[in-house]
C-alpha cells in the first residue's frame, strides 16, 4: 500500500467514529413558520427563545431554529410549511396567524405543531378541544378577533362625537372569515355608528383603501389583526397621518412606529409560553397531552405624540386606562 493510500485510509477509519458520535448529538431543529418578516417580529423571537432557554435549549447551543417568513403573503404559507417537513425538523412553531397553523396542520400529521392563534383552534380544527388538543397540535390562544368589538368600544371613547368609521380587513385573512365583522357591525348599530368595510389584500390595495377614504372621508378607521397590514404597518401609518385619520390598531407594534392607539394582546408573554411548549415537546412532551393555553392578558397603549400632530386631545378615560403612554 503506498503511503498516501495508508494515511487516506487511517484518516477515514479515525474519522468514522466521530461522525457517528457527531450524528448522535445532533441538534434539535425547530422549524419557525411565520406570515411576517423577521424585522416585524423581532421583539416576540426574543420572546420566544427567552421561553426555549426556561426549558433549557439555547439557539446554537443545542437546539437550532430554520426560519421562514412569508413577508405578508399568505399564499406562501403552504410551500414554506411543506418545506419544513421536508426538511423533517422536530417541531414547527407557527406564530403570526392561524393561517399558518392552519397551513403547517395540512402539511403534516406527524411533526409536532404548536401554534399561537387569536381565533378559536377548536372551530378552525387546528385541535379538538382544549383541554385534549389530540393529533399532534396545540399552542397558545390569544384574544384577537374576539377583542374586535372591543376596539370599537376604545374608538368611540377616544372619538365620542364620531358619526362614522371605516373597518379595514383583508379579504384573505381568517378575521374576513370570522364572526368578527358581524358583531362588530352589530355593536356599531347598537351605539348608533356607521361603518363601512374597506378590504385590502395587497399594497396598492392598502393604497386604493385610503384613496377611497379621502373621497368619502369617515371620523375615524379602525384597523382589522393582520400579518400584511403590520408587514405594511408604516405604509398605513402615513396615510393615516397625511389624512389626520385618527386609528385604532390591534397591537402596539403600530403605536411604537407612531400608530395613535392599539388594544390588543401582550404577545410577548404568548411567544415566551409558546417557546416553553417548544421546549417541553422537545424533551419528550406530546401534543396531545399539552392542553391549549388561554392568554387573556391585554394591553392598551397610546402614542401622545402622535395625537398631537393629528390636533386630537386624548380624552382622559383612555389615558387613565392605557397601559403604556409613548410621549
Amino acid at each position: 500500500m503506498r503511503r498516501r493510500d495508508f494515511i487516506g485510509t487511517l484518516a477515514a477509519i479515525v474519522a468514522a467514529p466521530a461522525l457517528a458520535c457527531a450524528d448522535q448529538t445532533a441538534m434539535p431543529v425547530i422549524g419557525f413558520l411565520d406570515p411576517r418578516t423577521q424585522d416585524d417580529a423581532a421583539t416576540y423571537l426574543t420572546a420566544f427563545r427567552r421561553g426555549l432557554a426556561e426549558v433549557g435549549y439555547i439557539e446554537g447551543q443545542n437546539v437550532a431554529i430554520e426560519y421562514r417568513w412569508a413577508e405578508g403573503h399568505y399564499d406562501r404559507l403552504r410551500e414554506l410549511a411543506g418545506d419544513l417537513v421536508g426538511r423533517q425538523v422536530d417541531v414547527i412553531a407557527c406564530t403570526g396567524r392561524s393561517t399558518t397553523a392552519l397551513a403547517a396542520k395540512q402539511a403534516t400529521t406527524a411533526i409536532p405543531i404548536v401554534f399561537i392563534t387569536g381565533g378559536d383552534p377548536v372551530g378552525l380544527g387546528l385541535v379538538a378541544s382544549f383541554n385534549r388538543p389530540g393529533g399532534n397540535v396545540t399552542g397558545i390562544s390569544v384574544l384577537t378577533t374576539e377583542l374586535t368589538t372591543k376596539r370599537l368600544e376604545v374608538l368611540r371613547d377616544l372619538i365620542p362625537g364620531a358619526k362614522s368609521i371605516a373597518f379595514l380587513v383583508n379579504p384573505l385573512s381568517p378575521v374576513a372569515n370570522s364572526d368578527a365583522v358581524p358583531k362588530l357591525l352589530t355593536a356599531a348599530q347598537e351605539i348608533g355608528l356607521l361603518v363601512r368595510i374597506i378590504r385590502a389584500s395587497s399594497v396598492s390595495e392598502i393604497d386604493l383603501a385610503f384613496a377611497s377614504l379621502a373621497e368619502q372621508p369617515v371620523d375615524a378607521l379602525l384597523a382589522g389583526a393582520d400579518a400584511l397590514f403590520m408587514v405594511r404597518r408604516d405604509q398605513l401609518i402615513a396615510h393615516a397621518a397625511r389624512q389626520k385619520m385618527p386609528v385604532v390598531f390591534d397591537t402596539r407594534a403600530y403605536t411604537e412606529a407612531g400608530g395613535l392607539v392599539s388594544y390588543g394582546p401582550g404577545y410577548a408573554l404568548a411567544y415566551r409560553e409558546a417557546g416553553a411548549y417548544v421546549g417541553r415537546i422537545l424533551r419528550g412532551a406530546k401534543p396531545a397531552d399539552l392542553p391549549v393555553a388561554q392568554m387573556s392578558k391585554v394591553e392598551l397603549v397610546v402614542n401622545a405624540k402622535t395625537a398631537k400632530a393629528l390636533g386630537l386631545t386624548i380624552p382622559p378615560a383612555i389615558l387613565t386606562r392605557a397601559d403604556e403612554v409613548i410621549e
